[in-house]
């Protein structure tokens, strides 16, 4: 089994939000969005240093898979977060998405929530690519 690693923006209260800007998610009636811009500095990049996106692999939410899509792949070559998140795998969880137009996106398969945890995975496409 592999090892999934999550990485988020979370402040100390529990708030996790990407590090947009103040209209990036309004969901809820929420207000702070663009909470951390003020305390990036260099160290953030670090995160996107030395990954060239081989084995690399992502799994994405509806919401978050097309504010990438519309933006990530439209970057120059060398941008090094681009460059990253263009040549992984990602995988997409969505019910309402009927097509995945951003290279090396997949559909998320999950079990089908009628299936028990005992009894053998069912799995089931969430999406159509």
């Amino acid at each position: 089994m592999r090892k999934l690693i999550a990485s988020t923006f979370v402040s100390l209260d529990g708030i996790m939000q990407a590090p947009g800007g103040p209209e990036e998610d309004p969901t809820g009636g929420f207000a702070f969005g663009g909470w951390m811009a003020g305390y990036g500095d260099e160290s953030m990049n670090i995160s996107a240093a030395g990954f060239d996106g081989k084995d690399r692999e992502l799994v994405l939410g509806r919401r978050t898979y097309q504010i990438f899509e519309a933006y990530r792949p439209y970057q120059p070559e060398d941008h090094p977060i681009a460059k990253t998140l263009n040549a992984a795998k990602k995988h997409v969880a969505s019910r309402s998405l009927m097509e995945l137009h951003w290279n090396n996106s997949a559909c998320f398969t999950a079990m089908s929530s009628r299936q028990s945890s005992l009894s053998r995975p069912k799995q089931a496409s969430i999406c159509r690519s």
